[in-house]
């Protein structure tokens, strides 16, 4: 990156910890939001289903016609035909094609997860963001899609609540305390809401607010976004109805519940609405049904609609791995999907397991069943069969972040730990289905192993919260589930040592136990494990090896690794090599992996993994558009930073009106005595004191700092590894650049440029223009002018929150930062503009790892607020 404007250069490295600070008080916060949510849906189920058994529940499944369950079936299939269109819907909005096989798969996969799951590392959006980054889809796009999908499902479920009500208002009335009065009166607020946004984005016009400029969606794309969610939720909202005995409440009305039920599950933030989903519809149908019979009805709603897409997913994405289908057009379309969602799927299988081995573990195991299982087994064997199967379910939460990731020691924990349930599923219960869902998984995983191929233990990363909150919400229902169950057993501490044939509660107590304990230490473990390690020093002999490589490479840039300040990280065959800075809690790879493309996936997991098992971050600074899908694939988003100006100079000439600007720059330049010099690597000692002395004058005169990681250093050795280009007046030095160039000729750049205050003006342009035709002449492809930053970023109706305030900032930050002179500087020479990227990852909010990557370049936090 060339060092040609005036920034600022931030020194004090203490001051992050007030940013990692905020973020821990923000994760505290929100985890105890969620606990008063859990705490408050917990109070409120057991309240609700105070006068009903747990056989009760049982009989209703049992009784349940196998007519309604068909009938489920087929409006489940029905609704996420329908979701699938929402997918295709946005990428039109982002004015993106791609086929419908793809889509669909990518769609039903996102749903089947973000239904089941329902929180961040597995959501909807990170399969949409893994698998639409292998299509070729941009970052800012897929965010796009994904804000598109999430706000049209949301302003469709209020609208179709909204005209529930305003038909069935007395139905809904009495069961929320209000008057149908008020509840049509809201509904129509809401509606005339929805309206308004309608008429002011029709034919897709722009709604200012602020500074901030909101493309909404025209008539005709609302309109059809809105037939898609009636079609889907009614779809979805039919799949319980049929379930429910006949004459509980009328279907209208039922919608109008099932969308309230379904959008206070969506923002209470538990992972798939557990347990918000169920109390909201209980409280509803408790007066006009035996609450037995609904809860029955929502075990197998849940089954149905949540599970049962999940294994078909699962299926469908092992079959198009089998090698007899790869040779099927059909199936090659969809394995270029199907690779990227596979890890994603079985993980989020994986957690379904956890939940039935945890669930299952206080629920109590049919009579004859024991009977039958004390003929073959002592009691002790019961007994820890039972405790150790629920003890697996949780471990097999931690297996599946590895197995999201594709760790291949997380595939090993897996298939242990589902082997070893399997085998305690059987003698603990003989349970059938649960070892058959076990089986599954396991088939599953031997099918899929060649994709777990990154060499890492689930254990060396600690879990970040959202994976604590799935552990802890487990352990939390456990409990609540073994409260209803057991409601009529009277405590004493006499159950924790009793050990009968027939004593359940007490198995069952025991297993909360055990689940509270193992949870809690893993959070203690996970949340207060300082961060480790260190960006280490470069030996010599690494140096040169990575100097070799970059000198082999097309990227030009790479040269930046003769600085000798960063570390360096090689992929296992030492091929390619990350060089890398660390910054409080972040490792900040600078660039692509420096290397062949073959060689990057690996090394950018290696990396990733490196910082993470550290308890630190992984971001990428400055990466190009093609390994947005390696980084995508290694759980990291890619946010825009700008834009990297390159010049074709096979076609470079300063022939025409277009170039008459620069062609009088030039005049002027050869008129005022300036005079144009390639010095090569073995001169430059020669005119290193006249070097030093410009270098100092334009220090001085910019009051500025030497920086470093993405920017060079005036260092003399560094200024004498590669050629310099100079500038002359009367013989005398007045400005200079070092040039940094590989043995490939593909590319050249600059990195520092620096001028005496008594440079004629226009020196600058002179010196770019004489550099361009000398690089031109020694036949190089291409010139790389620097990054604009924050240039580029996307102004249409799609373009998410990260690039309207990156926009906002180039518009008005000049006072800050001269963007928008840096960006007029480059634009004079024509150049093709290519965009870069940021790849993050943890969760972080991406401006507290741009701050960090601001830090290490600057050396601190001063350089900020002062130069």
């Amino acid at each position: 990156m060339t060092d040609i404007s005036d920034q600022t250069e931030p020194s004090d490295q203490s001051a992050p910890s007030l940013f990692q600070r905020s973020r821990r008080s923000r994760w505290l916060l929100k985890g105890g939001a969620t606990a008063a949510v859990l705490l408050i849906v917990g109070f409120a189920i057991f309240q609700l289903t105070s006068e009903v058994r747990y056989d009760d529940v049982v009989l209703a499944l049992s009784a349940t016609p196998w007519l309604s369950i068909v009938f489920a079936v087929a409006f489940t299939a029905l609704s996420f035909v329908a979701l699938t269109f929402y997918d295709l819907g946005a990428l039109l909005y982002v004015k993106r094609k791609l086929p419908y096989v793809d889509v669909a798969l990518t769609a039903f996969a996102a749903y089947a997860v973000g239904n089941t799951a329902g929180f961040g590392p597995l959501s909807g959006g990170a399969i949409r963001y893994r698998a639409y980054s292998r299509l070729g889809v941009k970052p800012e796009e897929i965010a796009g899609v994904i804000a598109f999908v999430t706000l049209a499902f949301g302003l469709g479920l209020a609208s179709i609540a909204s005209l529930s009500l305003l038909v069935i208002a007395p139905e809904i009335a009495p069961l929320v305390g209000l008057d149908p009065a008020w509840l049509r009166v809201i509904a129509v607020l809401v509606l005339a809401g929805l309206g308004g946004l309608m008429i002011a984005g029709r034919n897709g016009r722009v709604l200012h607010l602020g500074r901030i400029a909101l493309r909404l969606p025209d008539s005709r794309t609302a309109s059809r976004q809105f037939l898609i969610s009636v079609l889907d939720v009614a779809a979805s909202a039919t799949v319980l109805y049929v379930l429910l005995p006949e004459g509980v409440m009328g279907w209208p009305a039922f919608l109008a519940v099932y969308s309230i039920a379904v959008g206070l599950g969506v923002l209470s933030h538990v992972p798939a609405g557990l347990g918000v989903f169920e109390t909201v519809i209980i409280a509803a149908l408790g007066q006009t049904a035996d609450v037995d019979t609904v809860l029955g009805a929502l075990m197998l709603y849940r089954l149905i609609y949540h599970v049962l897409p999940l294994l078909l997913a699962v299926i469908f994405v092992i079959g198009t791995e089998a090698r007899g289908l790869y040779r099927r057009p059909v199936a090659s379309s969809l394995r270029r999907v199907a690779g990227r969602l596979t890890p994603v799927l079985l993980a989020t299988l994986a957690l379904v397991l956890s939940a039935m081995l945890v669930f299952s573990s206080v629920t109590p195991t049919p009579d004859e069943n024991l009977a039958f299982l004390s003929d073959y087994f002592p009691l002790p064997v019961l007994e820890g069969a039972h405790f150790l199967a629920s003890l697996l379910g949780l471990v097999l939460v931690i297996a599946a972040r590895g197995l999201a990731r594709r760790l291949d020691g997380a595939w090993w924990a897996a298939l242990v730990i589902a082997s070893v349930a399997l085998l305690f599923s059987l003698i603990k219960a003989v349970a059938l289905i649960e070892a058959s869902l076990l089986a599954f998984f396991i088939i599953s995983l031997l099918a899929t192993r060649r994709i777990f191929n990154r060499p890492a233990t689930f254990t060396s990363e600690p879990l970040t919260p959202s994976w604590i909150s799935a552990m802890l919400a487990l352990s939390f229902f456990a409990g609540i589930v073994l409260l209803f169950v057991y409601r009529d057993v009277e405590y004493s501490n006499r159950l924790w040592w009793q050990f009968e044939l027939s004593a359940e509660a007490p198995r069952g107590l025991r297993a909360v136990l055990g689940l509270t304990i193992f949870s809690g230490a893993v959070a203690l473990w996970s949340l207060m494990r300082p961060a480790k390690g260190f960006a280490r020093a470069t030996p010599d002999d690494a140096l040169q090896k990575a100097i070799a490589i970059a000198a082999g490479q097309d990227m030009s840039d790479a040269n930046l690794v003769r600085m000798n300040d960063k570390s360096l990280m090689f992929s296992e065959d030492g091929r390619a090599f990350i060089m890398y800075g660390r910054q409080a809690r972040s490792w900040i790879a600078l660039f692509d992996p420096i290397g062949p493309r073959d060689a990057w996936p690996d090394l950018i997991w290696q990396f990733v993994e490196a910082a993470r098992s550290c308890g630190c971050r992984p971001v990428f600074y400055q990466v190009s558009p093609a390994g947005l899908s390696y980084y995508a694939d290694a759980g990291l988003r890619a946010f825009r930073l700008g834009e990297l100006a390159l010049m074709d100079l096979t076609t470079f000439h300063l022939k025409g009106g277009k170039w008459a600007s620069l062609r009088q720059t030039v005049s002027r330049g050869q008129r005022d005595g300036l005079e144009f010099e390639m010095v090569e690597p073995e001169g430059v000692p020669q005119i290193i004191d006249a070097l030093t002395a410009v270098s100092d004058s334009w220090l001085a005169h910019h009051r500025a700092k030497e920086k470093g990681f993405s920017l060079g250093a005036f260092d003399a050795d560094y200024i004498a590894s590669q050629p310099v280009a100079i500038l002359k007046v009367g013989g005398q030095i007045v400005a200079f650049a070092n040039i940094l160039v590989t043995d490939t000729l593909a590319e050249g750049s600059v990195d520092l440029m620096r001028f005496s205050p008594d440079a004629p003006k226009g020196s600058m342009d002179f010196l770019f223009v004489s550099l361009m035709e000398s690089l031109r002449d020694r036949g190089f492809k291409t010139f790389n002018l620097g990054m604009a930053p924050l240039a580029g970023l996307s102004e249409r109706r799609s373009s998410p929150v990260w690039d309207k305030i990156g926009r906002t900032v180039f518009e008005h930050g000049e006072r800050f930062y001269n963007f928008k002179g840096l960006k007029a500087f480059k634009s004079k020479f024509h150049p093709h503009w290519q965009p870069r990227y940021m790849a993050a990852g943890g969760g972080i909010n991406p401006v507290l790892a741009l701050m960090d990557a601001t830090f290490l370049i600057g050396g601190g936090v001063k350089g900020i607020v002062r130069k």
